[in-house]
């Protein structure tokens, strides 16, 4: 039998303290999902199991060797379940940050961008991760979006994508000291935010994105009595952006105040939002969508998607996970993977 036409969508657990095994049985729970994609779950199984009693599911899977074997299987109705012994169950205590879990989240992602390089696997959605604990895992990127742009051998910019339905965010400095971000700022670097989230986008599959650029001092700079970003900068880089032939007709515009440019993008004006610093985009996605949230990495070679919140210790281990966010993390994953590798998406799904 010809193998599946459907992307290959690699899953991962996450932080074994936290939410994430329980998130991704409530997942695979669903029928809906492997008609997604062809999926391949990679994990110790010991938290898979755990992940599903938890959640009080149970879900069928078929076995494979390692991730480079996902592509050849023909029939993709079950995902498939790659088992690797990165930790044991004594290692991990709920709730805490602890360090072989943050070395067996790295080495599950070191695998999974492994596969990506060779070319074996369209896309990657991760469970939430803690920091804390990959670095004492051996973490030495301040983030896991740095080391994957190291891994992967990305030589130009990439940025954290934040995503809520149809509204996306950039953003031109991110897990940085608020007192650093000035220093950031430069027309290149919001040159390519903001082409790089208008590629996304189309790669998502919207045909047409408008992208808003943010102001970085209050009320726009108050030209230029409250801050002179606005006019040497960030307008200037707006400017050389429309002056561009793009797909569609002016996809960028700005800069806005802060404090109102979501208003615009909530009134279906914009689908994407460059914003100048991490709490400028993330606290508005928050209280518009905590629990749909996704954070897209963008700018690598391969799309690598998860939830946007965190790995809710406080709540580990007890049934209460809310799925939404982790899927639509893996439905950004499926539609972008499809693109990536020029393959057949599944029927389409939404709903959580």
């Amino acid at each position: 039998m010809p193998a599946s036409t459907l992307p290959v969508v690699a899953l991962t657990l996450g932080d074994p303290s936290g939410i994430g095994a329980e998130l991704i049985a409530r997942l695979l729970a669903k029928p809906e999902a492997a008609q997604q994609a062809n999926l391949v779950l990679i994990g110790d199984p010991w938290l898979w199991e755990q992940g599903q009693r938890i959640a009080g599911v149970q879900v069928a899977t078929t076995t494979l060797a390692n991730l480079a074997a996902a592509r050849a299987r023909a029939d993709s109705q079950l995902p498939a379940f790659v088992a690797v012994d990165t930790l044991a169950s004594s290692d991990v205590v709920w709730g805490q940050v602890g360090v072989a879990g943050g070395r067996s989240v790295l080495q599950i992602l070191n695998q999974c961008m492994d596969a990506a390089l060779a070319g074996d696997i369209d896309a990657i959605c991760f469970a939430p991760l803690n920091k804390q604990a990959m670095k004492m895992g051996g973490l030495r990127h301040e983030d896991e979006l740095h080391h994957f742009a190291e891994y992967l051998g990305v030589t130009g910019y990439f940025c954290e994508f934040n995503t809520l339905g149809n509204l996306w965010t950039s953003r031109i400095s991110s897990h940085v000291p608020l007192r650093d971000v000035a220093s950031y700022l430069s027309q290149e670097r919001i040159a390519q935010a903001a082409e790089l989230i208008y590629n996304a986008l189309r790669a998502s599959g919207m045909a047409a994105p408008k992208v808003a650029i943010a102001g970085f001092n209050p009320h726009n700079g108050d030209g230029g009595t409250c801050g002179r970003e606005e006019i040497d900068t960030i307008g200037p880089a707006v400017a050389a952006l429309q002056a561009r032939d793009w797909p569609s007709e002016a996809p960028f515009h700005g800069p806005f105040p802060a404090d109102t440019i979501f208003l615009k993008a909530q009134a279906g004006e914009y689908q994407a939002i460059v914003t100048m610093y991490h709490d400028q985009g993330q606290i508005a996605i928050k209280l518009l969508g905590f629990s749909r949230g996704v954070t897209v990495q963008g700018g690598l070679p391969i799309p690598i998607t998860t939830p946007a919140h965190g790995t809710a210790y406080d709540i580990a281990g007890h049934g209460k996970a809310n799925v939404e966010a982790t899927w639509q993390a893996f439905l950004i994953a499926c539609r972008m993977g499809a693109a990536h590798h020029g393959v057949t998406p599944g029927p389409a799904a939404t709903a959580a």
